[in-house]
């Protein structure tokens, strides 16, 4: 469990498009806290969907080869396989020129409760599904599962995290230096959501594969 939320963990916190969302509003006129309510929005979703995981099953992983045992498996399973094809598809496609989403032009406008929606709008949720599936072998009654589902929701919001304490701490270098990695994001999107997209589904399918023949 703990290395598999590590590498879904890894792959939201990389994710491109909300970073770039996020870059976004730390250069706007309340970037700081537009940015802290996207932040705490991103944060507050992964523990609601941890928080609802741990609800269902208790506490308690489930037997190994039961009905629940085998849904949370092949939802891995189907997800990995998903998110390969996907990855394929995109790769696979012609480009196409497209334009910046009509929500950055008014981004300076903002509220923080806009930015908090925004949060939930971008969350990766095919992966953010993987978290949940993977979560359901948690056992609450030992320290270390804790640690793991704490440091899986930690990890899957480090990027803004360091974005914010960056912005707090030295704005104008800041705002320069995350200005042109959001350039960069930009030219380098597509293959950024192919590799990951790739890399995690394969991730995915080899484990889920193993878990259930096994």
């Amino acid at each position: 469990m703990v290395l598999d939320l590590l590498v879904i963990g890894t792959a939201i916190t990389l994710g491109p498009l909300h970073n770039s969302a996020y870059i976004l509003l730390l250069s706007s006129r309340r970037g700081v806290r537009q940015g802290l309510a996207f932040l705490l929005s991103w944060l507050a979703n992964l523990i609601a969907v941890i928080a609802c995981v741990m609800l269902l099953t208790g506490g308690q992983p489930p037997d190994l080869h039961t009905t629940p045992s085998t849904a949370s498996i092949a939802a891995k399973l189907a997800i990995g396989v998903a998110l390969v094809v996907y990855g394929a598809y995109r790769h696979r496609r012609p480009p196409r020129p497209h334009g910046p989403p009509r929500w950055r032009a008014r981004i300076d406008d903002a509220s923080p409760a806009t930015a908090a929606g925004l949060a939930w709008v971008l969350q990766p949720w095919a992966l953010v599904g993987a978290g949940a599936a993977t979560a359901v072998d948690a056992n609450l009654s030992t320290a270390a599962d804790w640690l793991a589902l704490t440091g899986y929701c930690l990890l899957a919001t480090l990027s803004l995290i360091v974005m914010e304490a960056y912005a707090l701490r030295a704005p104008a270098a800041a705002n320069a230096r995350l200005n042109a990695l959001h350039g960069w994001m930009d030219r380098h999107q597509e293959q950024l959501i192919v590799t990951l997209s790739v890399l995690v589904g394969l991730w995915l399918t080899a484990r889920s594969i193993y878990e259930l023949v096994t």
